[in-house]
């Protein structure tokens, strides 16, 4: 125990077995005791000792100490991303077209490979996925493109699986496959801030460029070297005619432009048309790295 005096030296004494203690020598005056024992809630006792005075202390009962045991729960970086890919497949601009590789969480929590490979799935087999390409594949016929599968409905037909095939094995390798294999992150990441010219190069910008699973910008070789492969594997069923290195490239060319007008459309247009999207925030919009604004010098420049 300890008794303090307003100004005087505290004392402290140690109780018996019995819990008695005393205290001698102790000037008159107001005092306070304080009454501490492992394991119990420290107890205080507040008296006025007069000159000559022996001062009896009324029984004092310690109780048992509340523990307080505070567990903070903190969901894995999995457990993270599969919510914000759970909004991401809600993205549905027009409330019908699928919009799943955009992210309007700057810091998004990076995918694991099965995730990378979830989120593909629901791509391909996404019913308007189905519906685009039998447009496309009409569109084709109309114009007698890819002209050796020929006309009627078994050219129509072989144009289907051709489409289907390419967006099959582009969407495995370039968003699923490769991003897995080279830890990148195959989404765009919605800027949304800034001057209009600032937004307009992050997204050209970005057609190229992608973040890496460590949350750095890189080179997007899957993107590229996804649209290569999708190509080269292109040539196994497109007509003979339709078949080679040329049109792989050119391919791959008018799909990097494809994606830069994409994103600028992302920026711009796409957000407005999404119902039900949560909050961005501005405050910490995704920026370049100064790596990657070294290598695109003022093309990627935030003007800011």
């Amino acid at each position: 125990m300890r008794l303090t005096r307003d100004q005087s030296l505290d004392q402290e004494a140690h109780s018996g077995d019995d819990g008695q203690f005393s205290l001698a020598n102790v000037a008159p005056g107001s005092f306070r005791l304080t009454i501490a024992s492992e394991g119990f809630a420290t107890q205080s006792f507040d008296g006025d000792l007069h000159s000559g005075e022996s001062y009896v202390v009324p029984q004092i009962v310690l109780t048992i100490a509340t523990a307080v045991t505070e567990i903070r729960v903190v969901p894995s970086q999995f457990e993270v991303a599969e919510e914000q890919i759970k909004e991401q497949e809600k993205q549905r601009p027009l409330g019908f077209i699928p919009n799943f590789y955009v992210s309007y969480v700057p810091n998004a929590a990076p995918l694991t490979s099965k995730q990378k490979f979830e989120l593909a799935g629901k791509v391909i087999v996404d019913p308007v996925t189905f519906a685009l390409t039998a447009a496309s594949a009409g569109l084709q016929q109309a114009d007698d493109e890819l002209g050796g599968y020929g006309q009627g409905a078994q050219g129509y037909a072989k144009r289907y699986g051709a489409g289907y095939a390419d967006t099959v094995t582009a969407t495995l390798i370039g968003s699923a496959i490769l991003p897995s294999l080279l830890k990148q992150d195959p989404r765009y990441f919605y800027k949304g801030t800034g001057s209009k010219r600032s937004r307009v190069l992050y997204a050209l910008a970005t057609s190229v460029i992608c973040k890496g699973d460590n949350g750095q910008w890189q080179a997007n070789y899957s993107g590229i070297l996804g649209s290569l492969a999708a190509g080269g594997i292109s040539n196994l069923y497109y007509p003979t005619h339709d078949r080679g290195a040329r049109l792989t490239f050119e391919n791959t060319l008018i799909g990097i432009g494809t994606t830069a007008a994409a994103n600028i459309l992302q920026e711009f247009v796409i957000r407005k048309l999404t119902p039900n999207l949560p909050d961005h925030d501005p405050g910490n919009p995704p920026r370049l790295s100064g790596q990657i604004s070294k290598l695109l010098g003022k093309f990627v420049h935030d003007g800011d």
